[in-house]
């Protein structure tokens, strides 16, 4: 099989070479941002005309916090559309057997039902601080759909949960909350500072998935031979903000003192998925949230080392 990875170079993307490359009789194909602009249709159908891959995974999106999606909403939700339409459409055109879109659990209202299933989508609102970004993910998610119900191709998606591990971006205002709490805890630890401030009130429940377990749910993913149109991808347990933050000063070190900021915005109230769907063909998570914690701080200090972290 010939594997196209979009956004080979992201934190999803670069699990995702990870994963396939120690897969038997799979041959990648791989573009930088600088090699290839997914946000130009004639570029991306020049890849594929070129290269001719059999499958497509795409991982590729314009992502951050809650900061950076209610402070920048129309390049959130630009780019992000013009991704999915380019590498969808681009991938009909070409002759792509199969296509996985990767998506996100922000696609659901913000009063779901909790776990989330994957027939709560478009039920209600979304919440209000990732409308963009979720907007261009569930167009995504459509597209797949209608280019396998109107040309029978085997497109479909994956609504992962929130993701993290080696590689993501660390910036302490646009990332996810994860790494920034990451970079936020040893900072404070390496300069002796008593005490961090940690955004909002700390009681929303939020669920955490290592990216390498995305990347394995992917390449399961694509062995089913009838999957559904999208399936959410999750650990199936949630755990506060608050525990989070106090997980993360704890492997960092940091024995100081979290101070909490409620004046900062808490997002959604809870976000667990439903993943009984993708329980039930035979996957399900394997790394924990504290071993998964650790081994991103490993990753975070040899990136930092090596003047490879990002933010």
């Amino acid at each position: 099989m010939k594997l196209f990875i979009a956004g080979s170079q992201g934190m999803v993307g670069s699990a995702l070479v990870r994963r396939f490359a120690r897969e038997a009789g799979v041959t990648l194909v791989t573009r930088s941002r600088a090699e290839l602009d997914l946000t130009s249709a004639t570029a991306v159908n020049a890849c594929y005309a070129a290269e001719k891959p059999d499958a497509a995974i795409i991982a590729a999106a314009k992502v951050g916090g809650i900061h950076a999606n209610a402070t920048y909403p129309a390049e959130f939700l630009h780019v992000n559309l013009a991704i999915a339409a380019n590498t969808i459409d681009g991938a009909h055109r070409h002759g792509v057997k199969r296509l996985l879109f990767l998506g996100s659990s922000c696609i659901y209202p913000k009063h779901a039902p909790q776990p989330m299933p994957e027939d709560c989508l478009l039920t209600g609102p979304l919440e209000p601080t990732n409308e963009a970004y979720a907007l261009a993910k569930i167009t995504g998610l459509k597209l797949a759909q209608s280019y396998r119900r109107q040309y029978g191709v085997l497109f479909h998606s994956a609504m992962p949960t929130n993701l993290y591990g080696p590689g993501d971006n660390y910036h302490l205002q646009n990332s996810h909350v994860l790494p920034a709490l990451l970079r936020k805890f040893h900072e404070a630890k390496e300069a002796g500072r008593p005490e961090v401030t940690a955004w909002g009130t700390g009681a929303p429940r939020r669920e955490f998935l290592h990216v390498d377990d995305l990347a394995d749910a992917c390449a399961f993913l694509l062995t089913l031979k009838d999957p559904p149109d999208w399936i959410n991808v999750g650990t199936g347990t949630d755990v506060t903000i608050r525990e989070l933050t106090e997980t993360v000063a704890a492997v960092t070190g940091f024995t100081g003192r979290i101070a909490w900021d409620a004046t900062k915005p808490d997002g959604t109230p809870r976000k667990l998925l439903d993943v009984s769907r993708l329980t039930a063909l035979g996957w399900r998570a394997r790394i924990a949230l504290r071993d998964g914690v650790a081994r991103t701080y490993t990753d975070f200090l040899a990136e930092k080392a090596a003047g490879k972290l990002r933010g």
